[in-house]
Formats: C-alpha cells, sequence, structure tokens
C-alpha cells in the first residue's frame, strides 16, 4: 500500500489528534502567558494563530507550533523593558519580518548540522523534563506554571526541589484524578481498546478530561474537602460581553519604531525561535511514522507569517514546539489538518464555553502530559541509541542532562559540541591508515586530510628507523591539506641521511599532491 493509499480519509485520524493538541496545548498557552508575565489571553492567541495561519502555510505536515516555553525568559524581560505591552507586540511583528527575510534567503538549512543523536537526545529530554514538571501539579501542586522548561525556576525552586516541596503541598482530590488520568491513558493503549471499532476512535486524553471534570464536581457537590479548588483548574479569562472579549486582543504601537529596545527585542526572537522551530521540525520528521521531510525554508516563512499575525492580535511569540509536535504524532495525525483543527479548537471553545473549559482540574493535563513524556523517553530508546556506540551514545545522553540541568537551546548547543569532538575525533582516526611490516611501512591518506592529522603525520615519519622503506599512498585522496604536504617534505630533506628510501603512489584521478606542492615551492 503507498503512502497516498495510506493517507486517503485522513480526517477520522487527524481530528482526534487534533483534540488531544488542543487538550495539550491549553494549559500550555497560560501558563506560557503567565510565566512571560504576559496577559492570559496573549497565550491563547498565540495558539490559535500558531495551528490555524502557521499550521496552513507550514510544509510540515505533523509539526504544531504555538507559544514557546524556550522563549518565556527573553519575552517576560522584554516586556519588562519596554514602556508599554504595545511596543513588545511590534517587536514581535518585526521578528517575523525578519524570519521571513531568513525563509527566502534560505537560512534554513542550518537545523541540516544538528546530529541525529543530538536529535534524539532532544526528544528524550522533552519526555523526562514533562514527567518531572508536571509531577508536582499532577498531585496539585502548581507554584510554577505549566509548561515551564528550565531547571532554575521563578518561584526560586529547581526541578528537583520543586518535586520535593510538592509533598508537603498535595491535594488529594487533584492526586487522586491525576493518576486517574495516568491509568486510563495506560488502559486505553491495552489491545481490547485498540481493535474496538468504536471506542479506538475516543482519544484517551478526552476520556481523561471528562473523567476529571465529573470526579471534580461530585466532589463539589458532596461538599467533600479533597474537591480541587479553582486555583488548581484551568482559568481562561472570560468575557461577560462582546466589547469585554475585543478588550483581550491589543494592537502594536508603531510609534515605538524607533524605540532601540523593540529591534533587539525583535532581533533576538527571530533568532531563538528560528532556531527552536528548525529543531522542532528536525525532530518531528524524526518522529514521522512515513518519514515525511518538511521543508525549513518554507517553515521559517510560516513562523514568521504566525509571528506578524500573532503581534498584530496582542499575542506572544510563536514557534514549532515538540511537545505539542510529539502528542499530535502520537495521537496519530497523518496530515497538516491536525494542527489546523487544533487552532480551530482553541478559537471556538475560548470564545463559546469558556466556562466548561475552567472546569478541568489541572492534575488531569497534567497526567496528559507525563503520559506525552513517557512515550518520548521510554527506556526503549536509551537502549536503541546505546547499540549504536559510544559516538552516538554520549552526546545523547549529554544532550538530555544538558537540557534537564539549562534550558533547551542551551543543552542543544552541548550536545553538538559533544557530538563535533566524536566526528572531529574519528575523522582523526580515520583519516590516515598506518601500516607496519618489518622494514616496510605505508602510509595510506583517505579522501580527506586535514590539519587535525598533522602533529600523528609528523611524528609517525620522524619514528621511522633507519634503513626502512616508506609507500605513502594517495591513491584514495581528494583533499590533503598544505601542512600535511608540507611535513611529508620537509622529512624528505632528511630521509635519505637514515638510508630511508620513500615512494609515492598518486591519486586515481592522476593527481600528485606531493609533487605539485613541491613544484609550487621551487
Amino acid at each position: 500500500m503507498s503512502i497516498k493509499d495510506k493517507l486517503r480519509g485522513s480526517l477520522s485520524y487527524d481530528l482526534p489528534a487534533a483534540l488531544v493538541v488542543f487538550l495539550v496545548a491549553l494549559p500550555l498557552c497560560l501558563g506560557i502567558a503567565l510565566g512571560s508575565k504576559a496577559p492570559l489571553f496573549s497565550g491563547i492567541i498565540a495558539g490559535i494563530v500558531g495551528g490555524i495561519i502557521v499550521g496552513a502555510i507550514s510544509g510540515s505536515q505533523l509539526s504544531v507550533s504555538g507559544p514557546a516555553a524556550g522563549l518565556t525568559t527573553i519575552v517576560a524581560a522584554a516586556i519588562t523593558r519596554m514602556p508599554v505591552y504595545e511596543a513588545f507586540l511590534l517587536a514581535v511583528v518585526i521578528a517575523g519580518v525578519i524570519q521571513i527575510i531568513l525563509g527566502n534567503l534560505r537560512a534554513g538549512f542550518l537545523g541540516d548540522f544538528v546530529p541525529s543523536s543530538v536529535i534524539k537526545g532532544m526528544l528524550a529530554a522533552i519526555g523526562l523534563m514533562l514527567i518531572l514538571k508536571q509531577l508536582p501539579h499532577l498531585v496539585g501542586y502548581d507554584a510554577d506554571f505549566m509548561g515551564d522548561e528550565e531547571f532554575f525556576q521563578p518561584d526560586k525552586e529547581n526541578t528537583f526541589t520543586e518535586i520535593l516541596r510538592s509533598v508537603n503541598f498535595i491535594s488529594p482530590g487533584a492526586m487522586v484524578i491525576g493518576v486517574l488520568a495516568i491509568a486510563i491513558q495506560i488502559i486505553w493503549e491495552g489491545k481490547f481498546f485498540k481493535s474496538h471499532k468504536i471506542l479506538s476512535l475516543i482519544p484517551a486524553p478526552l476520556i481523561v478530561v471528562v473523567m476529571g471534570i465529573v470526579t471534580n464536581q461530585i466532589l463539589i457537590s458532596a461538599n467533600a474537602d479533597m474537591a480541587v479548588k479553582p486555583e488548581h483548574m484551568v482559568n481562561i479569562p472570560v468575557a461577560e460581553s462582546f466589547a469585554q472579549f475585543q478588550s483581550f486582543f491589543t494592537l502594536p504601537d508603531i510609534k515605538y519604531l524607533k524605540n532601540i529596545d523593540v529591534w533587539i527585542t525583535a532581533g533576538t526572537i527571530a533568532i531563538v525561535a528560528s532556531l527552536e522551530s528548525l529543531l522542532s521540525l528536525e525532530a518531528s520528521d524524526k518522529l514521522d511514522p512515513y518519514k515525511r521531510l518538511s521543508p525549513p525554508n518554507r517553515e521559517l516563512v510560516a513562523q514568521g507569517s504566525g509571528n506578524i499575525v500573532s503581534g498584530m492580535l496582542g499575542g506572544l511569540p510563536v514557534t514549532a514546539v515538540i511537545v505539542r509536535s510529539s502528542a499530535n504524532i502520537n495521537a496519530g495525525a497523518r496530515t497538516k489538518l491536525s494542527a489546523i483543527l487544533h487552532g480551530v479548537l482553541l478559537l471556538v471553545c475560548v470564545v463559546f464555553i469558556p466556562t466548561v473549559l475552567n472546569l478541568i482540574p489541572l492534575s488531569a493535563l497534567a497526567g496528559i502530559l507525563i503520559f506525552v513524556g513517557f512515550k518520548l523517553a521510554k527506556p526503549a530508546v536509551f537502549k536503541e541509541v546505546f547499540k549504536r556506540g559510544w559516538p552516538q551514545f554520549v552526546p545523547f545522553v549529554v544532550t538530555v542532562v544538558a537540557i534537564l540541568g539549562t534550558d533547551l537551546l542551551i543543552g542543544i548547543f552541548i550536545g553538538i559540541g559533544v557530538a563535533l569532538f566524536y566526528l572531529i575525533r574519528s575523522n582523526y582516526r580515520q583519516a590516515v591508515l598506518v601500516i607496519n611490516d618489518g622494514d616496510s611501512y605505508l602510509m595510506r591518506f583517505r579522501s580527506e586530510v586535514s590539519f587535525l592529522n598533522k602533529s600523528y603525520v609528523r611524528n609517525w615519519l620522524e619514528s621511522i628507523p633507519p634503513r626502512s622503506h616508506v609507500l605513502i599512498d594517495a591513491s584514495q585522496s581528494h583533499y590533503i591539506d598544505n601542512d600535511i604536504i608540507q611535513d611529508v617534505h620537509d622529512f624528505l630533506e632528511h630521509a635519505h641521511l637514515k638510508e630511508i628510501s620513500v615512494e609515492f603512489k598518486k591519486s586515481k584521478n592522476g593527481k600528485d599532491h606531493f609533487g605539485k606542492a613541491k613544484n609550487d615551492e621551487e
């Protein structure tokens, strides 16, 4: 069966997936807005725009965009520094314009330079982070905002001390709902429910949310002390009139166009949001069961368009977000329709049923996120990478630890640094092959020999004993660094003093690397 046949009739897969992403995105949109010190509704606006606008323009079939936790520190600092919120919105619009320019300049190639081991590490780290960060919310301790990804939190705690502290603030009702949420999803993954024609169409997160609302309403009606309090439930702003609903939207103020802080913030958002989007896009493609490749330059244009619209409406900056994307993929989405529909669901629900959404306990949503996290960081993932050897496993583990101990982008850069070390080490070892057979020595140069091999080549040549024969084979070489060529020539200058005979083997195309360099010197 072809991919086209498999994707035909994808609505039955994309609609349930959109519902799952909507339930995942809702608390994250609100939490990121809270952590960014922005109006709560600005996060909802960014979620809607990320789904509908970015989803429609993007070439990715499974990536989902919205407000990103990786930008909370930047956004919070910018909003504090700006004279008014409208000036910050202007920066978001300018950032979008910069991203569109970057896309047209084909800057999307930067995402291709991230090693697969680092991408896998990022996915596993996000999974572990979801589990660790949502554990306090699972038991009803909501001191930190949902969606926080940094190790050191705004409430002066860190990831691990927050978990320990939450033990002293357990809400029995929230904990019961949270545990039931995880249990329902585990049961729903069983063979019975997956094979059932009707039940298999109902997303487990929807059952979790309904269970959370019903359970808590029963506790409230029974006047039970363990009922979940309003501060531990979703808190969407509810408009009493159309005029009040209009007040949730804010236009950027163009009079701050000459403010230098606006331009600095715009540049920072454009760069960070673009990098995070490219990384998330790469990760989404890795998770795609159909292994489709998304055009990165088009993604930058889509993200830029989304930021322009979000900024014009009063929303936060948007990026492609791996948490939403992985939830989308795990829920069985097949096309970009799921991302668009999740944006439509956000819009419709916050307009028509915000009071119903405000009945959802945060612990139920935490249970959904923890289950998403487990799927990203299953033990099987670690075993699979370990089997590929240390050059793959070490950058993978370092990326996981670095992201958990800092934040997403810093952890990624640390992981790339370690992966580059192994790449250089591998090239260093493989670029030059040395074989010894009695008084005969062979030095064979591989395809590319860089200056990194200079010390090894020089020391090996100097270690050759007197009255030996040396064959220097460059038949497989396309490029040999001039420093290496010069070291060989320096060796030739005194090799006869040790009665060492030297023979050269030219490359297959007839190129004489060492003879050419010698002629150049003369």
